[in-house]
């Protein structure tokens, strides 16, 4: 569906602004949307899992950690596919995401993949320059993002930061000049972001930020000792069909949320890039980003 399409369909959550905002800039960010039960319920299962990851000395289908984690200072960077980790995450992603998710990209939604990722008081923690949609290109660009800040997330502990337009503009290459996948712009592409359409997306816990796959963004260090955790749900338009295989699949994987099946795939004519056969799994941003997965990642 066009976004013109979609915008006729009358909305379940989000206002009219905040879907015209999210065509025109890529993104758009919703203060005070969850209900405190729904938020404290996902704060309280969150933190039973980072005192879970106390135990890990290692990254595993689970838990990606980070340097320095021990039992007395865990660093976990992210909880994999928390979809399946936790009724309450599924439950989440199934309620109103994906009512949410239906207000953006048509009636008929299939969700994706979920995570969760940690910010801590460690410069290793930023996120760099990107897009999503090179990690699992589609056959249109109805697939985003919905963010939900589990922590109040201001300038100090790392907020998304999208850049606006960009959803409409070029894709970029996130291979090196060895064919290695980074998942991220080189350092010369990422010195012409204007910095002057830069938004960072700040809020209360509970405020959601939703961006779509083409859109460029990234996520500075945190410079607060606090963990932020920031839960993930990826959604596409029913008509949206992966070209290449799913990075971390899990159960719920290409589950229809909303409405129906479709069996018409829709095309966008712009080209996407592909990325490294995920066959063989994957690991996360923040490896692949520091090059701790380099050698699994070169182009086929």
């Amino acid at each position: 569906m066009k976004p013109e399409q979609i915008l006729e369909v009358p909305a379940r959550v989000l206002t009219q602004a905040q879907r015209e905002h999210y065509f025109e800039h890529g993104f758009v960010g919703v203060p005070g949307l969850l209900p405190a039960e729904i938020l404290e319920e996902l704060q309280s299962t969150t933190g039973d899992f980072v005192n879970q990851s106390r135990a890990v000395t290692e990254s595993d289908q689970c838990f990606d950690i980070g340097p320095g984690h021990t039992a007395d200072h865990p660093v976990l960077r992210r909880l994999k596919s928390p979809d399946e980790q936790s009724e309450v995450y599924w439950r989440f992603a199934t309620g109103l995401m994906a009512d949410v998710a239906a207000d953006l990209v048509g009636p008929n939604v299939v969700f994706h993949h979920s995570k969760l990722n940690f910010k801590w008081f460690d410069a290793s923690d930023t996120v760099k320059w990107h897009q999503d949609i090179q990690f699992f290109p589609h056959t249109n660009y109805n697939v985003l993002t919905i963010g939900c800040y589990l922590s109040d997330t201001s300038m100090e502990n790392g907020p998304l930061a999208a850049l606006r337009g960009s959803h409409n503009e070029r894709l970029y290459n996130q291979y090196d000049a060895d064919g290695n996948w980074t998942g991220m712009l080189s350092e010369e592409d990422a010195a012409t972001v204007d910095t002057d359409r830069v938004e960072y997306i700040t809020g209360k816990a509970g405020t959601i930020t939703i961006h779509n796959a083409r859109t460029l963004h990234y996520s500075p260090a945190s410079k607060s000792p606090v963990p932020r955790p920031l839960l993930l749900n990826c959604y596409t338009s029913a008509d949206a069909k992966p070209y290449t295989p799913h990075p971390l699949p899990t159960s719920n994987t290409y589950k229809v949320v909303r409405g129906q099946a479709v069996s018409w795939a829709e095309h966008d004519p712009r080209p996407c890039q592909i990325p490294p056969d995920w066959s063989a799994g994957y690991s996360s941003i923040y490896a692949t980003q520091s090059g701790e997965d380099k050698n699994d990642t070169a182009m086929m």
